[in-house]
């Protein structure tokens, strides 16, 4: 379509979406690949509206030789946003990936700190989410498992960690990065099966032309774990809905979407009458929930 700029929904999504906070100072971990390479962009894209400080922040693990080569793209692309970097350099050690993470995340803080940014901000997309919910899964988690990643949690003292790309694609991330004309690296170690996450990711990749939308129906479950987990008002009158269905005997095949539109409602005090499924519907009236059938 002319005029379009398809490109411009990601830095709607991430100036809307409340994840990130105006005027907060952060550092983006940017590995090179093509989804921290958007997150980059992205953030220096709406850096001035939001009145963010941004630098990019790269840990070399030092386990491969291409390693030296995603480095070097990091650089080129700290360039090319006019964005300070910082680069930390661990000595090769166990290779696991809990022990990847967590040496990650150790230098992403102290980084963080030597910037004087409050809050690390890394590119988990929604494929990263799904990932994690089958992982939770697979280890017999519980419901607190089945939350995922929270979009924003404390990383050490003094500072937090922000995925604003929860509800993203990587098709997406890559396309704005092409479109951007960025450089950006690819990981060799994604194909290697012996990690769990990339042999969960390689039986997902068969899945998705079978099950369209799965990403967004795991972020999705993802969030609704987190409401019951944290007991918010919105899982509240989620049960509240669904209890009221229950009862007559009619929440059988009721669509997600159509329960979260009574949700809405409730949470602003309003009223009115509410298609669930062929002839059932729900009146709301006073702040008083009916199920009423045709």
């Amino acid at each position: 379509m002319r005029g379009a700029h398809p490109e411009r929904a990601l830095e709607r999504a991430v100036t809307r979406g409340g994840t990130i906070r105006r005027g907060e100072s952060l550092l983006v971990a940017c590995s090179g690949g093509s989804d921290s390479v958007a997150l980059a962009a992205v953030l220096q894209a709406v850096a001035k509206p939001l009145e963010l400080r941004l630098a990019l922040g790269h840990v070399n693990h030092g386990l491969r030789r291409s390693a030296w080569q995603d480095e070097a793209v990091v650089l080129r692309v700290a360039a090319a946003l006019r964005v300070p970097v910082r680069i930390a350099a661990l000595r090769p050690g166990k290779s696991d990936e809990a022990t990847l993470r967590e040496a990650r995340y150790a230098a992403l803080a102290a980084l963080a700190r030597d910037v004087g940014a409050g809050t690390v901000a890394t590119a988990h997309a929604a494929e990263d989410q799904t990932e994690t919910l089958l992982l939770a899964l697979f280890r017999g988690s519980g419901l607190a498992g089945f939350a995922g990643m929270p979009p924003r949690r404390p990383l050490a003292e003094g500072i937090e960690l922000v995925r604003p790309f929860l509800r993203a694609e990587r098709p997406a991330l890559r396309r704005y990065v092409q479109r951007a004309g960025l450089p950006y690296a690819v990981d060799p170690t994604n194909a290697d099966r012996g990690y769990r996450r990339n042999a969960v990711r390689q039986a997902l990749e068969t899945l998705r032309p079978l099950f369209p939308g799965l990403d967004a129906a795991a972020a999705r479950a993802a969030e609704l774990a987190a409401a019951e987990v944290a007991g918010s008002s919105v899982a509240v009158l989620r049960r509240q809905v669904r209890e009221a269905l229950r009862e007559q005997e009619a929440l059988r095949d009721v669509d997600f979407e159509h329960v979260e539109a009574v949700v809405r409602v409730l949470e602003r005090g309003g009223s009115g009458r509410f298609y669930m499924k062929g002839g059932i519907d729900i009146v709301i009236e006073k702040g008083e929930l009916t199920v009423h059938r045709a």
